[in-house]
């Protein structure tokens, strides 16, 4: 297959790549690393990080590089340069908010933990939330121009982390937002994904710098 997809047995940065690719009806390889194989494989990928993308032969990592490609390759990005500013922003700042779950997630020190746990929840999710929320709402549910953008795609796959991370619904107060989900993952093509994709490995066997 001239397409291939090397992640983790796990959502995390290797899921907006597989909607993408799938509501782009572009079949892939699907490959999946053990964890147990990881530090074989690490020293033979161009900067030690998952996932990576491959393409007739050619091979990229990043993954909203990647997601960014195939925005443009299936017709959900921009339509002009400013647009495609106004997504990139949004998927920055989402991978902002992730970074941000990610750093408390990660944290071995307990009471440290505990204190960025509390901040995390009380704190920066709802900030970001409530402003992602005001920017659905006047979009009619989705995040940009009023219609389906990869920035969609890029929010679910983002949520899905930071719920299994903190354990939380994190949208069970903000209906805009619900609508942005339900908007992709009521797609037939996605929700059909859904029901068929592996059962995702527990977020807890997530590793820092996937």
């Amino acid at each position: 297959m001239s397409v291939k997809l090397t992640y983790f047995n796990l959502r995390g940065r290797g899921e907006i790549i597989r909607y993408l690719l799938k509501y782009g009806g572009i079949e892939f390889e699907d490959i999946r690393i053990p964890f147990e194989d990881w530090m074989q494989v690490k020293p033979t990928l161009p900067f030690g990080q998952l996932p990576i993308y491959e393409e007739h032969g050619k091979v990229s990592n990043q993954t909203a590089a990647i997601a960014r490609y195939l925005a443009k390759k299936i017709k959900i990005a921009g339509t002009n340069d400013w647009e495609d500013l106004e997504l990139d922003a949004l998927v920055d700042t989402l991978h902002d908010l992730l970074q941000k779950v990610s750093n408390f997630y990660h944290t071995k020190d307990q009471q440290h933990r505990t204190e960025l746990e509390k901040a995390v929840l009380n704190e920066t999710i709802p900030f970001y939330l409530a402003r992602f929320e005001e920017i659905a709402k006047k979009n009619f549910g989705f995040l940009a121009f009023g219609r389906l953008t990869w920035a969609d795609f890029f929010f679910v796959s983002v949520i899905e982390v930071v719920d299994g991370m903190t354990g939380k619904d994190s949208l069970q107060s903000y209906p805009n937002l619900q609508t942005v989900m339900s908007n992709v993952i009521d797609l037939s093509v996605i929700k059909e994904w859904r029901k068929e994709r592996p059962t995702d490995l527990s977020i807890r066997c997530i590793r820092p710098n996937l």
